[in-house]
């Protein structure tokens, strides 16, 4: 199965309802912020159990409280709506913990 990438002009277009969200070496990109590390390895592991259900794999890196995440679909070679799809997971994800 081919995965499309998308187009700059559906990535600018997906980036409006994700505006926490930007491009950063060709890949989506959002860094987080926690109150500490406990916070931060927490949501990781929500976010794990979202990506494994998507059977779609984040690249991160964690530093005490801070997380950075980035989405890119390597079988597709860029980004594709997996990419965006997990994006708005992982907010909603946020959104609910902080309501």
């Amino acid at each position: 199965m081919t995965i499309p990438v998308l187009t700059e002009t559906e990535i600018s277009a997906a980036l409006t309802a994700l505006p926490a969200w930007s491009i950063d070496k060709g890949k989506l990109f959002r860094q987080f912020s926690f109150r500490d590390f406990s916070e931060a390895f927490g949501f990781m592991a929500r976010v794990s159990l979202l990506a494994e259900k998507q059977a779609h794999h984040p690249e991160w890196f964690n530093v005490y409280k801070r997380v950075d995440i980035w989405l890119t679909t390597h079988d597709a070679g860029g980004i594709s709506e997996r990419d965006i799809k997990l994006a708005r997971a992982i907010d909603r994800l946020l959104a609910s913990a902080a309501g």
